[in-house]
């Protein structure tokens, strides 16, 4: 007897996936309770080069066939079709399902969960999320006894390679991501990264995990990283903070606030001390209080060891019985718009150098419930100075209610940036 796997997927992650099963598979055995059988794997075209290590004569093309050959399937094609067919397939087939596919769950989650309560079998999909960073498992298991207040973090190591580069080194965000994409952390295609996609689609299974709601890609507003300058951090830098791209999901009383956006981080706070390519997570709940989780959240030994933490998981279960934690949605809590949301606000603005104009500028903003916590005034050009702004905590709707009103004031020549400030 064993426990048969298919892998679907020979690529980056895949490969590792089969090099680590084929080399500590004595030590599966003993933690799963039996072998763990690679029965094939799945790929587009057999013939492609391969890694050495892998077993040509596991490959094949008909990777529907091999779903039905298997206990687990894990799914690491990517993408929306034909990975949902392929998955939807397999749990018809009464098979454990392990995916990586971010995706996919943020799409199409609630139609995966729902075929898999109905044919009473487990989906896994730790490497989902944070590749090695074992944050699915805490949200759903180790906080199941929590309430979980906040969920914000640094959910795309491409993104955070780029910023960073930009405030260590002074680089464009070009250069920035040319050398991302040498280097291997960005694709050809950096679309999903750099606009925000990825981390979009994480925050969204995190968030369902933490506020047991359903919550779609769809529900989060999301802003990429190509309008940053290196100026930017320079300046944000000097006040103190550095940008990060956060994927933010809060419990607020009127429902669930989402975003992903870049973010003011305070140089002192957790999430500002995460460099290169890294991904952590910060969780905030009512008896844990502040938890990080920290780790490599990209690349093929990283995430292969998350999806076979699953794979062990789920093998475990099939042999001595037990269950995953099954999709609870029962809190339903309301999504909220953008406006309905709350933060403080770093808001730049270039206005007229002369007596009066900062008491015109805060009374403008005290008009729409926007109170100043900070401000910096420094010299733009002989008639114009530029003044930084930072508030309190207020309605993002007042904000911008505040900012077209002080658009328009006679004093204002511009507002140069407007960013959101997490972690004071």
């Amino acid at each position: 007897m064993s426990v048969k796997i298919a892998l679907l997927g020979c690529g980056t992650v895949g490969t590792a996936v089969a090099k680590m099963l084929k080399a500590q598979s004595k030590d599966f055995a003993q933690r799963a309770g039996d072998e763990l059988e690679l029965v094939g794997i799945g790929v587009r075209n057999i013939d492609a080069p391969r890694d050495p290590e892998i077993d040509r004569t596991l490959l094949t093309d008909d990777l529907e066939a091999l779903t039905t050959k298997a206990d687990i399937v894990i799914e690491l094609i990517g993408g929306i079709d034909p990975a949902r067919t392929l998955v939807l397939g397999a749990i018809k087939n009464g098979a454990t399902v392990v995916t990586g596919n971010k995706a996919l769950l943020a799409a199409h989650g609630p139609e995966i969960y729902e075929a898999a309560a109905e044919a009473d079998v487990d989906v896994y999909y730790e490497a989902a999320v944070a590749g090695a960073v074992p944050v699915v498992y805490g949200l759903r298991e180790s906080l199941a006894g929590d309430r979980v207040e906040t969920v914000m973090g640094i959910l795309n190591g491409t993104t955070n390679f780029i910023l960073d580069e930009m405030e260590t080194n002074g680089m464009s965000f070009d250069d920035a991501l040319k050398l991302a994409q040498d280097l291997g952390y960005a694709e050809a295609d950096p679309t999903a990264d750099v606009d925000g996609h990825d981390a979009a689609a994480k925050i969204a299974i995190l968030a369902s995990l933490a506020f047991h709601t359903r919550v779609s890609i769809d529900n989060v507003p999301t802003t990429g990283i190509r309008s940053i300058t290196a100026e930017d951090i320079a300046a944000a830098k000097r006040d103190g903070f550095a940008i990060k791209l956060l994927g933010i999901a809060r419990r607020q009383e009127a429902g669930i606030e989402l975003s992903v956006e870049p973010t003011l981080v305070p140089l002192d706070h957790l999430l500002a001390s995460v460099r290169g390519s890294f991904n952590s997570v910060v969780t905030e709940s009512a008896g844990a209080g502040r938890l990080m989780f920290y780790g490599r959240g990209a690349g093929g030994d990283p995430t292969a060891s998350a999806v076979l933490s699953d794979v062990v998981a789920g093998a475990s279960h099939r042999v001595y019985g037990g269950r995953a934690p099954r999709e609870l949605t029962y809190a339903d809590l309301p999504i909220l718009t953008p406006e309905e949301g709350t933060s403080s606000f770093r808001i730049e603005f270039e206005i007229e150098d002369r007596t009066g104009v900062l008491t015109q500028l805060s009374g403008a903003l005290a008009d729409n419930n926007v109170s100043i916590s900070t401000v910096r005034q420094s010299a733009a050009t002989e008639s114009s100075a530029r003044l930084t702004v930072t508030t309190h905590e207020a309605r993002t709707a007042d904000v911008k209610s505040a900012i077209e009103k002080i658009k328009a004031a006679d004093y204002v020549k511009d507002v140069l940036q407007v960013m959101r400030v997490e972690g004071n």
